[in-house]
């Protein structure tokens, strides 16, 4: 009896387990992307700023038979590259800036900025195996904003960089942008291996925002062209939803 049991188990077992149903991913999805990006400056922001990072977090939305995408960004920019010394006048021949207790004082000069945007896409030449797999592609608008951030010393204050000056120098900048975005995009049928990487741009029609700035003494509020081109990688989690996704058939 033990032994006509255990060959019905072994018999029936890998029938079960081979008789699910391993269609793709199916159904409507929620997509949450954490990415990563080096970037490179064009246009005028290339005069300000050197090669710089993103740091973003996007949530979509994909069709599910056509593969449309419609979603919203968001993306942290920073980088150490600073061309613009905005500090200029405050030091001396040799470069320094004294702090109040008549030393020299540590001040560095950062890039920061934000952007915040919405997008469509679509991804294109699936495969029969894994029909969300393909070359993503999408486009986008939204706003882009950055700015000279003035990191101080911890140790000695600089009294002509006061928290109420600061906005004096840090060059503040926004105005609505676009952006586009094409790369490879993975969605395994068994969501444990989704990510994508591609190339992306962006074009931001920005101006100065302060009303003067103190070490030119001038108002910059001149239209400009601020452009950026990097590559980006991201890590996507996928959640699906309106149809069964693991339906077991005996």
């Amino acid at each position: 009896m033990r032994k006509t049991l255990f060959c019905c188990l072994i018999f029936f077992v890998p029938c079960i387990i081979f008789s699910q149903d391993q269609r793709p991913n199916q159904g409507n999805g929620i997509l949450l992307d954490f990415s990563y990006a080096v970037q490179w400056p064009g246009g005028d922001l290339a005069d300000r700023f050197g090669q710089h990072f993103s740091a973003g977090l996007s949530a979509e939305w994909i069709a599910e038979k056509s593969n449309w995408i419609i979603g919203l960004d968001g993306h942290f920019i920073f980088g150490q590259k600073v061309k613009t010394d905005v500090l200029a006048h405050l030091r001396t021949p040799e470069g320094l800036i004294y702090g109040n207790d008549k030393t020299p004082a540590d001040i560095q000069l950062r890039q920061r900025g934000l952007y915040l945007g919405a997008k469509i896409g679509k991804i294109l030449w699936t495969a029969r195996e894994e029909p969300r797999s393909g070359l993503k592609i999408t486009m986008g608008a939204g706003f882009l904003q950055h700015k000279i951030r003035i990191q101080d010393d911890p140790s000695r204050q600089v009294p002509q960089l006061s928290q109420g000056y600061k906005k004096g120098y840090d060059r503040l900048t926004n105005g609505w942008a676009l952006s586009q975005f094409i790369g490879y995009q993975k969605l395994a049928n068994d969501k444990r291996l989704n990510f994508f990487i591609g190339i992306e741009s962006m074009q931001a029609f920005t101006a100065g925002r302060r009303s003067i700035n103190f070490d030119t003494r001038e108002q910059d509020t001149d239209s400009r062209i601020d452009l950026s081109f990097g590559l980006r990688v991201g890590w996507v989690l996928p959640f699906y939803y309106g149809k069964a996704q693991d339906e077991i058939s005996y």
